[in-house]
């Protein structure tokens, strides 16, 4: 498996349809995805029934709606996440969900979740992290909306009951975020600070950041995609679209291959251009065997096939072997 996950955040971009779920499952596959992510909650354990709906979801989304609502709408059945990972299955991804409440996790040990992806929302749900740190599972904590003591409490209260495999990724929760609030070097400090495996969950427009993230060390990333971002629904419109999410996929796997080992070394591509490119001593004017070799009868030029420039000095001062014509080449 390739280095850096990627992960295709559905979220609930289905719209709470199964049949639409499958759908984004498709799509994600063919972009070479490593997991596609749906979100799983019981509206009545989310949120209150007067909970107001944040700007972008009034923005995007059906504005007469409270969040209970809109959530309503948009939940899933826990029937019907198990058969979205068994068409994840089909389809050669992994399944994931995020879980928003404490029977969720119930159901997520249940499908035998791979490993949990914690929403930022979460942070702070003491309950939330002791009961999902406790399965010994992977965990995938994601920051937005954090400061450093959060994270840190977060991961004291993760490591503190049994959490031992964590990689935190950096986030910013506004959908979608300006370029100016990304602040991606918060995640090399996340990683530094903290000694942890870093990430990042993207809700930018584009696909820039996440490939500038690979760059900069992200061992996994996640961004939300749609099969039609001028859907109804809250994340549709800050949603990378299939082909979109192809170009992401390939820019982060040529980014990964690119970043390489680290060692500098001749590359097997290059080295056919080694003596095309390189110079060699060469015969400024015709050399008569025995003639000492000066600065005035010889030069540097291109190809690299003869003496290296770098015995410059020991060439010169010593008696030609043998005749040289013009722009001849000096070999031994």
């Amino acid at each position: 498996m390739s280095n850096v996950y990627i992960i295709a955040e559905a979220g609930v971009n289905h719209n709470g349809d199964i049949e639409l779920a499958k759908k984004l499952i498709d799509e994600g596959a063919k972009a070479g995805v490593n997991a596609v992510k749906f979100q799983t909650f019981k509206t009545e354990s989310l949120v209150t029934s007067t909970a107001a709906k944040a700007d972008y979801q009034n923005k995007n989304d059906r504005s007469s709606e409270t969040q209970f609502e809109m959530l309503r709408r948009l939940e899933l059945s826990y029937e019907a996440f198990t058969e979205l990972k068994q068409h994840c299955e089909e389809k050669g991804v992994d399944f994931l969900t995020s879980a928003f409440d404490l029977e969720s996790i119930d159901v997520l040990e249940d499908l035998e979740i791979s490993l949990y992806k914690l929403p930022s929302g979460e942070i702070t749900n003491l309950p939330y992290l002791r009961k999902i740190a406790a399965t010994g599972k992977k965990v995938v904590l994601s920051t937005g909306m954090s400061t450093y003591a959060d994270i840190e409490q977060a991961l004291s209260i993760l490591k503190g009951n049994g959490a031992t495999d964590i990689v935190v990724l950096h986030c910013n929760t506004e959908y979608p975020t300006p370029m100016h609030d990304v602040n991606l070097q918060a995640m090399v400090t996340i990683g530094k600070a903290f000694n942890v495996k870093i990430g990042y969950s993207d809700h930018t427009l584009g696909i820039e950041i996440p490939i500038a993230a690979v760059a900069l060390g992200a061992s996994i990333i996640e961004k939300h995609f749609t099969l039609d971002k001028t859907m109804d629904g809250p994340d549709h419109s800050a949603s990378l679209e299939p082909a979109e999410l192809v170009k992401m996929v390939e820019a982060i796997r040529n980014v990964e291959a690119a970043l390489g080992d680290g060692v500098k070394r001749l590359s097997n591509s290059e080295k056919e251009n080694l003596a095309i490119v390189r110079k060699s001593i060469v015969a400024k004017t015709s050399i008569a065997e025995g003639e000492l070799f000066t600065s005035d009868n010889l030069t540097i030029k291109r190809p690299g096939t003869g003496i290296s420039p770098l015995e410059w000095d020991e060439v010169l001062g010593t008696k030609a072997w043998q005749k040289f014509n013009k722009d001849e080449v000096i070999t031994r």
